[in-house]
Formats: structure tokens, sequence, C-alpha cells
């Protein structure tokens, strides 16, 4: 039983995968329901009384209805999980025994194993190589990104940025956190022991409307936090991309927020997503250098 970590699962009609993989889950449990019509709700709440199921009247997306969840966490530490993943046994209180011993740490990536051939997910592997080195005082590898199915938070570090950014949906929603996490000064580490299996249907989503939502959720990432000259890199390669350009369209809808909301990345931060693009990473000011590497434990940090 991990007493210290909720697991916060958002979920939207896939009751039967649902109902498959929570029996698997250790500790307390938040199901955040996006308005499903196949009966998820009652059915996870007749077949798991113990877990906190949390209907919602419209359709919010993957990363608001985590922060629901989040919100309504009472643990220190918060796992995510998909509909269709699950931890492996003793993953979970692991990632609470390295969470303490890091106090400025807010966020672990586990490795991920999919299909019943659990082969390693390239995004693992890739994190595996540790392009951005290990920072002092971190539990492992450096990263600027994850799969949303396979991270454990510090709480207060998520409360502090604000979480996912309700108006990205589903799709890529985890750049910007990411990025937000890395600014406020938090280690943000990929730790190969901890382990997440998943389990994808061989049919998904729609598939288009998946590419357009990706591609409008990596445009205006790059806009609210990124210089000028990537954002229309990214611009120019959604536009090539027929069925991605729609996004184009979709994330100029938002300008009007991203104005109000646009800040630029601390140098440091900036310099290694440049690493990780393969592109020449701009000069560090020396003021700046600490940002995204050995600081301070940040305001709200929980030690024990």
């Amino acid at each position: 039983m991990t007493a210290d970590v909720t697991v916060v699962v958002a979920t939207r009609n896939r009751r039967e995968q649902l109902l498959d993989v929570l029996r698997r889950h250790a500790g307390p449990v938040i199901v955040v329901d996006n308005y499903s019509d196949d009966g998820t709700p009652e059915a996870v709440a007749a077949a798991f009384p113990e877990v906190r199921v949390v209907p919602l009247g419209t359709n919010l997306g993957a990363g608001a209805a985590r922060n629901v969840g989040v919100a309504l966490a009472r643990t220190p530490f918060v796992a995510f999980a998909d509909d269709d993943s699950y931890w492996v046994p003793g993953a979970l209180d692991r990632a609470a025994e390295i969470l303490r011993a890091h106090p400025r740490t807010g966020l672990l990536t586990a490795q991920v194993r999919v299909g019943a051939q659990r082969r390693l997910d390239p995004v693992s592997a890739g994190m595996a190589r540790a392009p951005l080195g290990t920072p002092a005082g971190a539990p492992g590898p450096a990263v600027l990104g994850f799969l949303a199915c396979a991270v454990v938070l510090r709480r207060a570090a998520f409360t502090q940025v604000g979480g996912f950014a309700d108006r990205l949906g589903t799709y890529g929603e985890e750049a910007l956190l990411a990025m937000d996490l890395a600014a406020a000064g938090w280690h943000l580490a990929y730790v190969d022991e901890l382990v997440v299996h998943h389990l994808p249907l061989p049919a998904g989503r729609d598939r288009r409307a998946r590419h357009r939502q990706e591609a409008r959720n990596r445009v205006l990432t790059a806009a609210l936090r990124r210089p000028s000259r990537v954002v229309a890199g990214v611009v120019r390669q959604t536009w090539r991309d027929p069925e991605r350009r729609a996004g184009l369209l979709d994330a100029a809808r938002q300008l009007g927020w991203v104005l109000r909301e646009r800040r630029r990345l601390p140098a440091a931060v900036e310099a290694d997503l440049a690493v990780l693009e393969g592109a020449a990473p701009p000069p560090v000011p020396a003021q700046d250098a600490p940002v995204a590497r050995a600081v301070p434990a940040p305001a709200g940090a929980e030690v024990g």
C-alpha cells in the first residue's frame, strides 16, 4: 500500500480497459471522468468502492482533468496513470522514497514498457541516453518532457506552477508543464528503476484529430514560452504538414490568451531545450545558470 502517493487517472469512454487496469493500482486512487457516455463512472464506483470517482459535466481534456484530481489529493506526492496504464508493484513506494531524499526534485518520470511484449518506449530510451546529464542533487538524468502516464510529482511543485494549462486539453499538454517546473527551479529526472506498463488499444482515437490537436498545442506551447525564432520554426514545420496544418488556425484563435500569458523561459532552460532539439545552445548569462541546475530547494518543498 502506497500511502504517500495518490494515483490520478483521467479517462473518457474506456470503461472496460479502465476497469482492467484499476485493479493493479495501489494506494489512494482518484478517477476523473471526462463526460463519458459509456457508463464509466457508475461501473468504476460499483467495482471499486474505495476509488474516488469524479464525473465532470463536460469533456475538459486530460490536463484539466488531472488538475481536478491533484486538487483533491491530500498526499505529498501524486502519480498519473492513463486508463490503459499501471505502475508496477513497489514503484510508487520507491518514487516516494526518492522524492523525500531529493527535496529539489519536483518530478520523476519512469521507464515505460509497451504492450504485452513490454517493449521499451522510444521516449524512455531517449531519456536514458541522458543528453542533459545528471545535475548535482538530482536522482537521475535531467529531462524537459515526459509521458503523462509515467510521472510522479511533488504536489507542492505542481501547485506552485499552476499545473497543466486547461486550454491545451489533451495531447502534448505535458511540454508546457515540464518547462514551467524547470523554470521554477525544480529538477525533473528520469529514473530507470521506476516502471510503468502501457497497454494501448490497437485502434485508438481519431488519428487526424489527434495530429491536429498535437500541432495546435505544439504551436501554443512555443508561443507561450520560446523565443520568436523558435516559434517561427515551429509554425513553418507545422505548415508543411497537411495533416497538421489546421492546428495553426486553431492556435491562432488563442492569440489573445497567448499574449496575456507569454513569458520567456530562463536562459538555462532554453539552452537545455536547444540541446534536446539538436541546435547550438545560446550563451547562458552567469546569473541565469543556476535556474536549471543546482539551486536551493524552491519554496513549498516538502522534504519529509
